[in-house]
């Protein structure tokens, strides 16, 4: 029996891993209080190896605190780090792609020094080649069906982008934040487009030492040259904040302040594009029996993007008291943890939305709040990647000791994809089968077969089997019998 067989080679999302690690860093100043601490990574690269990718970058910590003297002052200092994680998969061929992101920040007096901790998560994606081996052809009576593979091609590239606003007049930016937002990505000829906003949130020391906080959002707009991209074709794009350079220039006469932000953006991207096999999905011979080697293909991809933006409100949690003697300044560091759940309701969007809100007490001593807003959100999408970003959030407290808030999410989700299939790989001749020398043979099929599996019982072609019932209809009805003619020779 002849079999024919051919490989089919792409470049694919192997497999994705998530992983943490923390990264210290020391402040030797005259700390009294911590009001605000902060931190961002930005990531140099990761490398596959044999188990194990390593990724590293450095990592940026800055604090706005109280002196002994109770002035507010700021400290900023850079880290580099690395990290390891240990996968049997990996093998130094794949690429590593990561994202890497400031989950959580503990901050501790040891001595006269602050020490800050921050625990970074970091999601890799490896990508290589992938291959598979499929039935092509030979002496076997074969069913063919298009099975669709998702490869893919790896963009990247980098921009600049700049904003110039007024605010009210201040004296000394305290600290700044930058939170990236993709809201478009478009696949054109040769071409992938992404555009978005970074969320600048900016915290500064007025005159007479109070403290003020606004937001910024700074569009952008990347387009990088990819061979394989076309319409309408999907993609994913995660772009970072690589540095910031936020500049002021104050006019005390007219009580105003204008800022200049210069910010440089770095992209990783991946273009995916949709490739047809036809493959075997089964076979079987007219002549012998036959063993079918199956061979599973899986591919990995993205779908469509979907924006939300919602306004929420309600009582937060505190992570220490407050009464009606505490003056509110500023609200800062607004920052939200989201994940996409399914329960009787449908699909949501759960998280909640945390801040730093800066209160001065009636003994003149500042201090920071930690404040948490829960939220629910109903979508549409049932398996997606979610982010989401807090824009505008303010506090009050309407009643002693209670703090309620509000804040507008801007929601991104990005649908995940999966193709699979189930095909034949190979195929082994086994015994011969018995010959039928009837003159007529009646055969009785199952409801609910179609006419492949009709002539795979039978072990004629589908065309065979059409021709000589050409007034069978598919799927089979409960007891309809197929007759089976035979010519003799005499």
């Amino acid at each position: 029996m002849k079999v024919e067989t051919q490989t089919f080679r792409g470049y694919g999302k192997r497999k994705e891993l998530t992983t943490q690690t923390a990264v210290e860093c020391r402040f030797t100043q005259d700390v009294a209080t911590v009001l605000t601490s902060a931190c961002s990574a930005v990531l140099a690269g990761a490398d596959a190896g044999n188990g194990e990718v390593r990724y590293y970058g450095k990592a940026h910590f800055s604090i706005v605190y109280e002196d002994a003297e109770k002035r507010v002052c700021r400290a900023e200092r850079g880290v580099e780090w690395s990290a390891v994680v240990k996968d049997d998969f990996v093998f130094p061929a794949l690429t590593a792609r990561a994202q890497v992101a400031c989950e959580n920040i503990s901050v501790r007096r040891e001595g006269a020094s602050v020490y800050m901790t921050a625990l970074l998560g970091c999601d890799i994606s490896l990508y290589g080649e992938q291959t598979f081996d499929y039935l092509s052809g030979g002496d076997l009576i074969v069913k063919r069906e298009p099975v669709h593979v998702l490869t893919c091609h790896l963009v990247s590239g980098a921009a600049e982008a700049d904003d110039e606003f007024e605010t009210e007049f201040i004296t000394d930016i305290l600290q700044h934040t930058e939170a990236v937002n993709v809201t478009s990505i478009v696949t054109e000829t040769g071409m992938l487009k992404v555009e978005g906003d970074v969320n600048l949130a900016v915290l500064a020391l007025k005159e007479g030492a109070g403290l003020v906080s606004f937001e910024r959002l700074v569009p952008f707009r990347l387009e990088i040259p990819c061979e394989a991209a076309a319409y309408g074709a999907s993609a994913e794009a995660d772009v970072a904040v690589v540095s910031s350079n936020l500049r002021a220039n104050s006019d005390e006469e007219k009580n105003k302040c204008v800022l200049t932000c210069e910010l440089s953006l770095a992209l990783n991207g991946c273009v995916y594009e949709e490739v047809e096999v036809d493959a075997v999905v089964d076979a079987f011979s007219a002549t012998s029996h036959s063993d079918l080697v199956f061979a599973s293909c899986e591919s990995a991809g993205v779908g469509d993007t979907f924006l939300r933006t919602e306004r929420i409100s309600g009582k937060c949690a505190l992570s220490s008291p407050v009464d009606f003697s505490d003056n509110f300044q500023a609200i800062t560091l607004a920052r939200a943890e989201a994940e996409l759940v399914s329960s009787e309701r449908g699909m949501t969007v759960d998280g909640v939305a945390m801040s730093t809100l800066l209160v001065v007490g009636a003994d003149g001593t500042r201090r920071g709040i930690e404040l948490s807003l829960p939220f629910s959100v109903p979508v549409d999408t049932a398996n997606a990647k979610v982010r989401v970003h807090v824009l505008g959030m303010s506090a009050r407290q309407k009643q002693e000791g209670e703090v309620e808030a509000e804040a507008t999410l801007k929601i991104t989700m990005q649908e995940e994809r999966k193709i699979s299939a189930r095909l034949v790989a190979s195929a082994e001749e086994g015994d011969l089968l018995p010959v039928n020398d009837s003159a007529v043979s009646v055969y009785i099929p199952r409801a609910g077969d179609g006419l492949w599996e009709l002539a795979k019982s039978l072990k004629k072609s589908p065309e065979e089997v059409a021709a000589s019932n050409p007034d069978m209809e598919f799927p089979i009805k409960a007891g309809q019998r197929v007759i089976v003619y035979r010519k003799k020779s005499v």
